[in-house]
């Protein structure tokens, strides 16, 4: 460390991680021979959501504890290499004393950079960036074969740019995210956050749009609090602060959006603000934040759920993040008003950044939106005799939004790959895993069985349920 700044010896992290990479592609190989499908063993608790009967818990794991090193940092450059287990927790603390930080942060500390990418994460920085995963320009991966292979966005061969794009949004299915390169932008020590109070979803979407054209906020996301109750938060990096809030402890975020009509925050305590649950915030009590705020956040939840899956509920709450077409939002809220009454919502602004090759081209036509938005519903609990992730995901067909695919999904086949691009997805895995060890991605993320929306005949079978924790779970 100098100057107060920590300093990365670059040659001694690349012969380290040298060495994990070949354990890794050899642990890979042993696999490939045996013809089973395999799952991944990390260091940091998964921000997938837990569900009570997951296959993959008896799967062979492939160990890639090790990868949690920053490998460089190049301030001057405004470039950071890093194996994928590091956490964003990590990585800040690594970056703002340069006075840098990733384009996006996700909300939860112990999120992944590999998993940011293979499971789409956003946040508030997202209306000027896209996702984390639209910093990245380079990747490393390990082939089903135990191959290295290393791809960029602009590689002369088209099938190693159709596999840099095609990680993101796939959940490891198409091989191992062991390293990656990603761009830094420039952070100051405070953020100031306005909280811009409006009546209509018409005036909510205008506010956005306003700071979308004019780039005049640093980050931007909001609440749904009610169908005519909407809250902007608007924040700006500023040098110095009267105060600072931090809401790691007995107060609650989305809550205080509601009193307050400004704040100022550290920045890292900005960036990890949602760490204890976005709405659906734990423990829930005054009394159970006073005892226990200080050590349990959404790691400790989610490490509790995988240790002891029995104690899920049968039936989940809903968990889900759907991203809609800015000019559609309004018609999805309306309808979602109607149908549930469940308040509050998350929604966060995300720029269309270029049309992604992992969806498929009739996604994109006839669409003009050059942003969308993310809404996040956290901790809905089902109605009776209703499977309330089905009624949503059709609705979600009709306007033609989508949904990441974190939590629980029970679209067709059919329905898939009518979003997700099935002809690229085939084209990489014949490259990366074509004995399909990391498995398909329908099959890895989609429940099996029927699962109609609205109740079902009597005779009709049911699909194994799918659980959620008691925690928000935005983003892998």
């Amino acid at each position: 460390m100098r100057d107060g700044r920590p300093r990365i010896d670059a040659r001694a992290a690349a012969d380290r991680h040298a060495r994990k990479l070949e354990q890794i592609a050899e642990q890979v190989r042993g696999f490939a021979r045996a013809g089973r499908p395999v799952s991944f063993r990390k260091a940091a608790v998964s921000h997938q959501v837990p569900k009570l009967r997951d296959t993959t818990r008896a799967d062979d794991k492939v160990d890639l504890t090790g990868l949690t090193e920053i490998l460089e940092l190049v301030p001057e450059r405004r470039i950071c290499v890093a194996e994928a287990g590091v956490t964003f927790d990590r990585l800040v603390d690594a970056t703002l004393p340069h006075g840098l930080m990733p384009t996006v942060v996700p909300e939860l500390r112990t999120i992944t950079v590999g998993g940011a990418v293979a499971g789409c994460s956003i946040e508030s920085g997202s209306f000027q960036y896209g996702g984390f995963h639209d910093s990245c320009v380079r990747y490393e991966v390990v082939t089903a074969r135990g191959d290295v292979l290393e791809v960029t966005p602009d590689d002369a061969d088209p099938d190693d740019r159709l596999l840099f794009q095609m990680l993101h949004g796939t959940f490891g299915t198409l091989g191992v995210l062991s390293a990656l390169t990603f761009r830094l932008v420039p952070a100051r020590p405070f953020v100031k956050v306005v909280y811009e109070k409006y009546r209509t979803i018409d005036e909510f979407q205008a506010g956005i749009r306003r700071h979308f054209d004019r780039r005049d906020i640093d980050f931007m996301d909001g609440f749904a609090h009610g169908p005519d109750c909407y809250v902007l938060n608007a924040g700006t990096f500023v040098d110095a602060a009267p105060y600072t809030n931090r809401y790691d402890w007995l107060k609650v975020y989305y809550q205080s959006t509601l009193a307050r009509t400004e704040d100022y925050l550290r920045t890292k305590d900005y960036f990890f603000r949602y760490d204890r649950g976005v709405t659906n915030v734990h423990p829930r009590s005054m009394l159970g934040r006073l005892l226990l705020g200080k050590f349990v956040g959404s790691s400790e939840i989610l490490g509790l759920a995988q240790r002891f899956p029995w104690l899920l509920p049968s039936k989940p709450e809903v968990t889900i993040d759907l991203f809609l077409p800015f000019s559609r939002v309004e018609s999805f809220l309306r309808w979602f008003d109607g149908e549930f009454q469940f308040y509050p919502l998350w929604c966060v602004p995300y720029r269309r950044v270029r049309d992604y090759e992992w969806l498929a081209p009739s996604f994109y036509s006839g669409l003009a939106d050059d942003l969308f938005l993310d809404v996040a519903v956290y901790g809905m609990k089902q109605r009776q005799g209703h499977n309330d992730y089905r009624v949503i995901e059709e609705k979600l067909l009709e306007l033609g939004g989508l949904k990441t695919l974190i939590s629980h999904n029970h679209f067709t086949e059919q329905e898939f790959w009518s979003v997700w691009n099935r002809a690229h997805f085939d084209r990489v895995k014949a490259r990366t895993d074509p004995d399909n060890l990391f498995r398909n991605l329908y099959e890895k993320t989609l429940a099996t069985g029927p699962a109609p929306g609205r109740p079902p005949a009597p005779a009709a079978p049911r699909a194994p349920e799918r659980t959620a924790p008691p925690a928000d779970l935005a983003h892998p």
